[in-house]
């Protein structure tokens, strides 16, 4: 499965650059979507869920601070800061915004995917085995298992596919239109009201472990863990 980064970077060539970088190396599977500006920026953190956050701090418009301030208040998306100033009461400073990581200009594109990567990994609750856990969920996609406090369950494709992105990104909001592209594809021309009955059928099948899953009025499903260990 994909993840989407958002870069704001006001340098053309280093959103190129970067941008051409992750789908290269990671086979397609990291793709990022750019924003010249910090006010562009904002609007889509406003209107999307992201994987990662790759901020410059300087920024026409609104600055990075103001992207990070603004990111956490919706939710737990993982925050690299690529910035040239090395100034340390300004990492400081983006650490106390809930900043997960710096990356100080000139820098290797090597580390700043490695920081990415194990930024993500962090945050969808990867181990090394890739093995994805959840309060008392476990999610095995290259086995195509799930345990719920130890037991087995099996759930149909459709339904596994939703308990993975849930799982991959949990304690967010995710719309039905974004369930209904990491479950069914961006192809999938139905209602995004199918995801409300495999929904139905996932929390059936997850019997009393299902209370996780969480309905956000008006605007979709989330899987709602406090005190995970793999929290960030």
């Amino acid at each position: 499965m994909g993840y989407t980064i958002l870069l704001a970077e006001d340098e053309p060539a280093m959103r190129e650059v970067v941008a051409d970088y992750f789908a290269e190396k990671s086979g397609g599977a990291l793709r990022v979507e750019t924003a010249a500006d910090g006010d562009t920026a904002l609007a889509r953190i406003e209107q999307r869920a992201f994987d990662l956050l790759l901020l410059d701090v300087m920024l026409p418009g609104t600055d990075g601070f103001a992207l990070c301030r603004a990111a956490r208040q919706r939710g737990d998306v993982p925050i690299l800061f690529v910035t040239a100033r090395e100034d340390e009461q300004d990492k400081l400073h983006g650490y106390g915004l809930g900043a997960d990581d710096y990356v100080v200009k000139p820098f290797s594109l090597a580390v700043l995917y490695a920081k990415a990567q194990a930024l993500l990994r962090r945050a969808k609750g990867l181990t090394q085995d890739d093995v994805l856990r959840a309060g008392t969920l476990t999610l095995d996609p290259a086995r195509g298992t799930v345990t719920a406090g130890g037991a087995p369950v099996a759930l149909p494709p459709k339904e596994f596919a939703l308990l993975r992105a849930l799982m991959e990104r949990k304690n967010r909001v995710l719309t039905r239109d974004e369930l209904l592209n990491l479950a069914w594809g961006w192809d999938f021309d139905g209602t995004d009201r199918v995801v409300d009955s495999h929904i139905k059928k996932l929390r059936r099948a997850l019997g009393t472990h299902a209370g996780c899953i969480k309905t956000v009025v008006k605007q979709g499903y989330k899987l709602e863990v406090d005190g995970d260990e793999n929290q960030t």
